[in-house]
């Protein structure tokens, strides 16, 4: 019965403005409201700051920052085997494996659309057809910063409305399509695997989301959009494998695609399994 109604919840509450007002908050900088926050906020998800750059939970300007924050160099050494596909970032596995009939699992009983997930057309999904997929899941201690699974040039972004459901493994079990209906931005790589997608996937809370260059994604309108970054449209943007693409202000989920025949993720790897950005994720193949 507690599950049911939680679950009807999802579907009854006011996602964006509830978002938004936590958001808010989130930014506040008032030291009596922003201090006891973060205080207890790093106490409650047992946060450790002895790998924070910033180690000092009270200089933070605002949760937001604090939750976005830096780590020391060398926090997240990147794994050095030939060819390897590093974890985008902490967290946990929710699922991984092939992209069959055009669908990506989600859990038990449910998968969802590859189209979907991209925006909806059918020709920038076409890639991935028949192809891999990984999905992890990042919860309110990680570090919440998201870095290149491979090195790539950036070729579009897209922004995808949606709601934005509660992503755990409840949500997952019993909200149909759920990562194809939250709220997301698409982010469409070229690499020396062909095309790579990097998805990230807003939730309940999620203020909103970032990318190193375009800053704030989220537009004041609620409709999809879509911006090219090929060598016609602008100066083209060049990431490296391990750098930092983008962020998330209360963080979510992070969805990362290949095409066929392009790579294979670690055999001790499985839903549940912990993850930290940077280690190894898979191997590309041939």
């Amino acid at each position: 019965m507690k599950q049911r109604l939680f679950i009807l919840s999802q579907y009854l509450l006011p996602h964006h403005l509830l978002s938004r007002l936590i958001g808010c908050v989130a930014e506040c900088r008032i030291g009596w409201l922003k201090n006891p926050l973060i205080s207890w906020f790093a106490k409650q998800y047992q946060v450790n700051m002895s790998e924070a750059q910033n180690e000092d939970l009270r200089s933070f300007e605002h949760f937001n920052a604090f939750f976005t924050r830096a780590l020391k160099a060398g926090a997240r050494p990147l794994d050095e085997t030939p060819g390897a596909i590093l974890s985008p970032a902490d967290g946990a596995i929710s699922q991984l494996g092939a992209i069959e009939h055009g669908r990506i699992f989600q859990a038990k009983g449910h998968s969802f659309s590859a189209v979907e997930l991209l925006g909806g057309d059918a020709e920038r999904a076409a890639p991935f057809m028949g192809g891999q997929f990984a999905t992890v899941y990042l919860s309110p201690k990680d570090y919440h910063r998201v870095h290149m699974p491979l090195g790539g040039t950036l070729k579009e972004m897209v922004y995808v409305p949606g709601r934005l459901f509660s992503v755990n493994q409840t949500t997952a079990e019993n909200v149909p399509e759920l990562f194809a209906r939250n709220e997301r931005v698409v982010c469409l790589f070229d690499t020396e695997r062909g095309p790579m997608a990097v998805v990230l996937v807003g939730a309940m809370i999620v203020a909103s989301i970032e990318t190193v260059w375009a800053g704030l994604v989220t537009p004041p309108k609620r409709e999809l959009k879509s911006t090219r970054y090929d060598a016609e449209a602008r100066v083209p943007i060049e990431l490296a494998k391990g750098a930092e693409m983008g962020r998330f202000k209360l963080g979510s989920t992070a969805i990362v695609l290949f095409g066929p025949n392009q790579v294979q993720w670690a055999d001790q790897l499985c839903a549940g399994s912990a993850v930290r950005m940077g280690q190894l994720l898979g191997n590309a193949r041939g």
